[in-house]
């Protein structure tokens, strides 16, 4: 049993959960996840490692009350524990080979993005982040990132904080002013990603993606998070969560996750009562 340390809400049905589990915190990277059982009856939910502190003994996650067992998670209480959290999975971020990268993230992908920009600061490689959001109440970690970015740079769809537009306005203005990159990893909706990887192509950057919100017991024994990427078939939670996004079949991987919505949608609906 895992414990939940502390419980803060960032933007409406999103939480940030501390939670002691010392053997994670001891080896996890920034890029690897965990599997979350809320209850003895709970299903197996990836999440992305957000924080972690060695020391103490801690991992953070966001949580997006989304769904049935995040609707479940979000009824516990700091002190509460969750019944079992395994990790860490997935492979680590490769940041070390690049010598300057832009992160962009788009909603909960800040998830992503924040420990990577944490672990550049701290090997003297500091990079650019775009943190992309519908509306000023959804901009997460402005304060973290202003601590270990070089630059930040947020934008709003609606025009409601900072600048209006896209991610990708932000970062093509970026790279028409001259800024030069060794990569780009973007990490949000898959159609933000998508995006991201179209626009980089056309100059010639590395893109890195991540695949985890198409994943789902974490081990790659159900196949729900199969992809093709460049002609290949992999799976997002062994061989990844993270792709060269030139290569994703985003088509493909946008159309699995609508798989599980009708099932998802009566699962909440008997949640609620």
């Amino acid at each position: 049993m895992n414990k939940i340390l502390s419980i803060r809400k960032l933007a409406p049905n999103v939480k940030e959960y501390v939670i002691e589990a010392p053997l994670v915190a001891k080896r996890c990277k920034p890029g690897q996840f965990v599997i979350v059982i809320v209850d003895e009856d709970g299903e197996r939910v990836p999440f992305t490692i957000a924080d972690y502190d060695r020391t103490l003994g801690t991992i953070t996650i966001l949580v997006q009350e989304v769904g049935y067992s995040t609707m479940r998670l979000g009824e516990l209480t700091v002190g509460d524990s969750v019944y079992a959290f395994v990790g860490p999975l997935g492979n680590p971020t490769d940041l070390e080979q690049y010598d300057k990268v832009v992160l962009v993230g788009g909603g909960i992908g800040t998830a992503v993005i924040y420990p990577q920009a944490k672990r550049l600061k701290s090997i003297q490689k500091s990079a650019d982040v775009i943190v992309g959001a519908r509306t000023k109440e959804l901009v997460m970690y402005e304060e973290e990132f202003l601590k270990n970015a070089e630059n930040l740079y947020i934008v709003t769809d609606d025009g409601s904080y900072k600048e209006k537009g896209f991610v990708t306005d932000k970062l093509k203005a970026l790279l028409d002013s001259g800024k030069k990159y060794d990569a780009v990893f973007a990490v949000g909706p898959m159609p933000m990603m998508r995006a991201v990887a179209n626009l980089t192509r056309e100059y010639g950057i590395k893109t890195i993606v991540s695949m985890n919100s198409i994943m789902v017991d974490g081990t790659g024994m159900c196949g729900g998070c199969r992809l093709t990427v460049g002609g290949e078939t992999k799976y997002a939670c062994v061989d990844g969560p993270e792709f060269d996004g030139h290569l994703v079949n985003f088509d493909e991987a946008m159309n699995r996750l609508t798989y599980y919505k009708e099932i998802e949608a009566d699962h909440k609906c008997r949640l609620r009562g």
